[in-house]
């Protein structure tokens, strides 16, 4: 198969969703800082993926049923990826001077995860021999997923920035997207170890998708109508 049209199955959907955040802010961010923050995101991979596997082995390998799956959801995907995505969402914004707007903190967050996810997708699909079911069932559901962990992490990385500094806010700067990100994972691997509820499993990953795709767009809202009505509280 052609590469270049692999590769562009696996870019595609993060390339979109890119697009589609960057029409969403109404004062745009500079793109040397935007594409430090996708760089970023690109970058931790390699050191996501050998924590990964490290942890995965002190678990014992690939789960056998449903409580493993859930460990393995949580443990080995959703709390590395959540924070080494936080640790260059940090690095992005610690001395950026153009982090001044709420819905700003989301932008960064969203180039960090769809960094992320871009080459996530790049070997998962290099990776399969039925590369265009992957391709397809990724583009819907795994890199739509990174994006909306994303703006729920920004959406309280700015919160806890611009407005509430409590204990409470900073803790859902990180919790909020492992949540989303484990339950996500869960679901989704859940058919691995019992087939027999596949097809319920798949109904549940699509309403929960869908509610928190919505949730992250009230989120986005929040932020824009803050910015426009200037309602910092603090910085």
């Amino acid at each position: 198969m052609n590469i270049v049209i692999l590769l562009a199955a696996a870019l595609l959907p993060a390339v979109l969703l890119f697009l589609y955040i960057l029409r969403q802010d109404p004062q745009p961010e500079p793109k040397n800082w935007l594409r430090k923050a996708v760089l970023y995101g690109v970058g931790i991979c390699i050191p996501v993926a050998i924590i990964e596997l490290i942890i995965q082995s002190l678990l014992g390998g690939e789960p056998t049923t449903l409580l493993g799956t859930t460990i393995d959801a949580f443990f080995v995907a959703a709390l590395p990826e959540e924070s080494f995505k936080l640790l260059a969402l940090w690095l992005v914004l610690r001395n950026n001077p153009f982090f001044d707007e709420h819905f700003d903190g989301i932008v960064y967050a969203v180039c960090v995860g769809l960094g992320f996810a871009a080459i996530e997708n790049v070997f998962y699909i290099f990776g399969e021999e039925e590369w265009f079911t992957v391709a397809i069932s990724r583009a819907l559901l795994a890199v739509p997923g990174h994006y909306a962990f994303a703006v729920l992490m920004g959406y309280y990385y700015s919160l806890y920035h611009f407005v509430d500094r409590s204990r409470r806010t900073a803790v859902c700067v990180l919790l909020v997207p492992v949540l989303a990100h484990g339950i996500y994972d869960t679901i989704a691997l859940s058919t691995t170890v019992n087939p027999y509820i596949g097809s319920l499993s798949f109904f549940i990953l699509i309403w929960f998708c869908v509610r928190m795709h919505k949730y992250a767009r009230k989120k986005m809202v929040a932020h824009i109508e803050r910015d426009r009505m200037g309602t910092f509280v603090r910085t």
